[in-house]
């Protein structure tokens, strides 16, 4: 067994020697020398030979900071942007409801104004009426001057008054309360007018209400 161990140790010492350029073979010293510098001139070039590292690898990772910079910057003013868009939609639907609300409620605005003309006359007519001096002519003209400024403020919003004896009879405008016969009218025609109609804007309101001849 011991003499198994000192051939091993004698043949792995003999490797070593093989490998060094030195004990590889009898040489002088100066050629062992010559063989070491050899080497380490071998060992120099080849690091020189290897790449050297690349100055220009960072700039990508440099690059790469500086866009996701860039886009964030973007983000955040988009994202001001779309909250000033959002509150500015927001105030014009609330001043859009406003003014939906006030058209509402002042819609017949105008209307009332026109109708202060008319509650006016009637305070007078109705004064001239009770006064010493009072008469049946005067109350007359009073209220007929009354109608006249209510049918214009009638006619200021659209509305028109309509049905007249004589009219031919319209089934869409007048509203037959009765039939008679007449033989000084045509036939088909309205004969009396128990109230007029009236139109708004093309539109029947109120159909007049009528008697009409019979056929």
């Amino acid at each position: 067994m011991a003499a198994l161990l000192l051939a091993r140790t004698a043949q792995r010492a003999l490797q070593r020697s093989a490998r060094s350029p030195c004990l590889a073979a009898p040489r002088s010293r100066r050629q062992c020398w010559r063989a070491l510098s050899t080497k380490d001139e071998t060992d120099k070039e080849e690091e020189a030979a290897a790449p050297a590292p690349d100055a220009d690898a960072a700039e990508p990772v440099d690059e790469t900071a500086a866009a996701l910079e860039k886009l964030e910057t973007e983000k955040r003013d988009l994202k001001d942007q779309l909250l000033r868009a959002i509150a500015e939609q927001e105030n014009t639907r609330r001043i859009a409801r406003r003014d939906v609300q006030a058209a509402k409620d002042f819609a017949s605005q105008g209307f009332a104004k026109s109708l202060l003309d008319v509650s006016d006359s009637l305070g007078y007519a109705l004064e001239a009426a009770k006064g010493d001096d009072a008469s049946l002519e005067s109350l007359i003209e009073g209220v007929e001057l009354t109608r006249g400024q209510l049918v214009k403020a009638f006619s200021g919003q659209g509305v028109e008054e309509f049905g007249e004896i004589g009219d031919a009879f319209d089934p869409g405008l007048h509203e037959a309360l009765f039939e008679y016969p007449d033989d000084d009218k045509e036939a088909g025609t309205v004969g009396q007018v128990v109230k007029t109609g009236f139109t708004m804007k093309g539109r029947t309101i109120r159909a007049a209400q009528v008697g009409v001849v019979k056929k």
